[in-house]
């Protein structure tokens, strides 16, 4: 309801700002930010590699506005229906660090292939 509604960077933004409010800035690198849209959760759909990109620069930002340049340090990472198929397009998003692999990870060889994208787009 709430991307529908063109509700995405309020929503998200209030989430970050509450979650983290009392984080000192040093502990940046420790943190690791999840996002999975709500409507993915259980249903098999996940959103595109841009949609989840917009997502994780939305996230970014509000850690900089928050954090100023520490916040380079913390990674962001997308869950949601990752799969052998869109997991590709996932990694090479410059805002997405990682993914959160939820039901593709109790099928071996999904999981295998998933990795196998992972390690092909290794950021530095």
């Amino acid at each position: 309801e709430d991307r529908d509604a063109g509700r995405t960077e309020r929503v998200l933004t209030e989430q970050v700002r509450g979650s983290l409010a009392q984080l000192p800035s040093e502990r940046l690198g420790d943190l690791v930010v999840a996002y999975e849209p709500v409507w993915a959760i259980g249903t098999g759909r996940a959103a595109s590699a841009e949609q989840a990109q917009e997502v994780a620069a939305l996230i970014r930002a509000e850690l900089t506005r928050m954090f100023g340049n520490a916040a380079a340090a913390t990674r962001v990472q997308y869950g949601g229906s990752v799969t052998p198929a869109n997991s590709g397009a996932i990694f090479v998003q410059p805002d997405i660090d990682g993914a959160l692999v939820g039901g593709a990870s109790l099928k071996p060889d999904d999981f295998v292939a998933i990795v196998e994208n992972c390690a092909g787009t290794v950021k530095t």
